[in-house]
């Protein structure tokens, strides 16, 4: 028997799910705050249906203000912005260490009540006690995340491709997929979640001046590499599954997905060499 107890805020704020799978029993218990448990997931998935389209106009107001802003900046002396960063990264990485769990919470109960192809092929945490309402709060995290790079663009440090183009790709592809509930979100979500946990803290650390092991900063590009050659290898697996009928998805999401991980994968595996393995091989 396995449970998962966070404290409970209502008599009925819970949910708890029985099966046996391979024989034996499963039992995990997954407790809900008051918020999740009231949160309509209808009303968010028929706003995300009318207005997904605009994170388009999300993103290329994000691009104007990007590479305006750097035009803006050229002849003025960079800002320091130490305070407003360490508070803005310390933010995001508590709200992704706290979905992190939340969500891991879930996807381990899918895992274990339906095995790993029901994990992948799974809806329900779209709707499902617990990771419903971390499932939307992610996906509309990606445009205040935008904010990311004020301040590369403020503090004059050198804007990567890979930066924009991947805060660009993300927030697209999250408020398109979640209005199709599609096979695979999960895991999506989770590995998101759980990465930036420990990117943002590292960024508060690197802000308050506080000394950050390079290993670290190591680990953190190599946790990014494996979420992208696992997204990739999810969307391989719906897309083997589609046909069946029980991984609901479609050809063109399937797509979009696998082209983006493929980038991804491609990108930050040469920042990974540029960063860590070139500038060892000179220093040799």
């Amino acid at each position: 028997m396995i449970k998962f107890l966070q404290p409970e805020i209502s008599p009925c704020s819970f949910c708890s799910v029985d099966n046996k799978p391979a024989g034996r029993q499963f039992q995990i218990t997954l407790s809900e705050f008051s918020f999740e448990r009231c949160f309509d997931e209808r009303r968010a998935m028929q706003w995300m249906q009318a207005n997904w389209s605009k994170s388009f106009v999300f993103s290329a107001l994000y691009a104007a203000l990007v590479f305006g802003g750097q035009h803006y900046m050229k002849p003025r002396p960079k800002m320091n912005l130490r305070l407003p960063l360490v508070l803005w990264s310390l933010s995001l990485a508590l709200f992704s260490i706290i979905g992190a769990v939340r969500t891991g919470a879930y996807m381990f109960h899918v895992l274990g009540s339906r095995g790993f192809r029901g994990s992948i092929c799974d809806q329900s945490f779209y709707n499902g006690p617990v990771s419903k309402f971390w499932a939307y709060a992610f996906v509309l995290s990606k445009a205040p995340e935008l904010g990311d790079t004020a301040f590369v663009v403020l503090r004059k440090q050198k804007l990567l491709f890979l930066h924009w183009y991947h805060h660009i790709t993300v927030l697209l592809y999250s408020w398109y997929s979640y209005k199709d509930m599609v096979a695979g979100g999960g895991w999506f979500m989770t590995m998101n979640y759980a990465v930036h946990a420990l990117m943002y803290s590292y960024y508060a650390a690197r802000a308050a001046s506080l000394r950050v092991p390079r290993p670290l900063a190591v680990l953190i590009t190599g946790a990014q590499i494996s979420q992208m050659a696992m997204g990739l290898t999810v969307s391989a697996l719906v897309y083997c599954w589609l046909p069946q009928g029980d991984c609901p998805s479609r050809l063109d999401n399937i797509s979009w997905a696998a082209l983006m991980y493929l980038s991804y994968l491609l990108l930050f595996s040469n920042f990974f060499y540029q960063t860590y393995l070139r500038r060892h091989d000179k220093a040799e």
